[in-house]
């Protein structure tokens, strides 16, 4: 059974234009193997910042140090003033593999973080039913698990991460395991449900064309150990629709993405090639 998705119950606000998550030069090894080095950035309080770099390059190792699950060898994290050493108050964690207990209901695992944070019975009720509504799943308050579709199991998580209201929410490939058709849906889904309730996002994604979709910032990861090759801003116009796919401009980014990540692997390959 896969871990549930790591759920804390939301804390201080910010201004919106204030930094909510500060990750200042971090490093992180195991034994001998360095994941990466010298991470730095920020994300603000109504800001999505999507990460991208090849496999292995430590993308799901950051999130969960910032998530607080893992430690960290060197630099720090800090969300809402506070230093992160641990499971911090006011962060959601949505990962690839949905999470959901099998046994119990859409409604009773959207409640299970709330329960988790002795959120009172009335409150509970109160609060389910809109982000049942919210993720689009109104009506299936008592299916399970094994009687939904794959798009459907990650729409639960994701009301279970947001019911607690988080003031940071960390995505780990949230839509990497179901069908193309359903992923773009749900990016969608994702955007609309940022615009009606903004927060602080981590986006990790192998998909550059859904990192540059979501993310107001694309972060690109390179190296062994990797750093932070380039962070490219991401300026389309207006609300992100179905449309944006076509616009010039998001052709131009998604190649800008592609061809810096693309050129480590060119390098890569040339090396291989000198030495056969």
């Amino acid at each position: 059974m896969n871990a549930p998705s790591t759920i804390h119950k939301a804390s201080v606000q910010f201004s919106p234009g204030e930094a909510r998550i500060r990750v200042q030069n971090l490093g992180k090894r195991y034994g001998t193997l360095e994941v990466f080095r010298d991470v730095t950035f920020d994300v603000g309080a109504r800001e999505i910042v999507a990460v991208v770099g090849p496999s292995g390059c430590g993308k799901t190792t950051l999130l969960r140090c910032i998530d607080g699950l893992i430690s960290v060898d060197n630099g720090e994290i800090w969300v809402d003033h506070t230093r992160v050493t641990g499971p911090t108050p006011g962060m959601a964690m949505v990962f690839q593999h949905f999470g959901l207990f099998p046994w119990k209901t859409v409604a009773d695992n959207v409640a299970y973080g709330l329960r988790m944070a002795g959120t009172p019975k009335a409150e509970i009720a109160k609060r389910v039913p809109d982000f049942i509504k919210l993720v689009g799943l109104a009506g299936f308050e008592k299916a399970y698990p094994y009687q939904m579709s794959g798009g459907m199991q990650q729409r639960c998580g994701l009301a279970r991460a947001l019911a607690v209201e988080p003031n940071v929410l960390l995505m780990d490939e949230p839509f990497a395991a179901v069908d193309a058709q359903t992923r773009e849906i749900l990016q969608f889904e994702l955007l609309r449900i940022w615009q009606q309730r903004p927060t602080a996002m981590i986006f990790v994604t192998h998909s550059i064309e859904e990192a540059v979709l979501l993310g107001h910032r694309v972060v690109v990861l390179k190296g062994r150990p990797s750093s932070i090759y380039e962070t490219i801003a991401i300026d389309l116009p207006g609300q992100r629709t179905r449309e944006t796919l076509r616009e010039p401009r998001f052709a131009e980014l998604r190649e800008r993405v592609w061809s810096t990540l693309m050129s480590e692997a060119r390098a890569a390959e040339f090396v291989l090639e000198n030495q056969n």
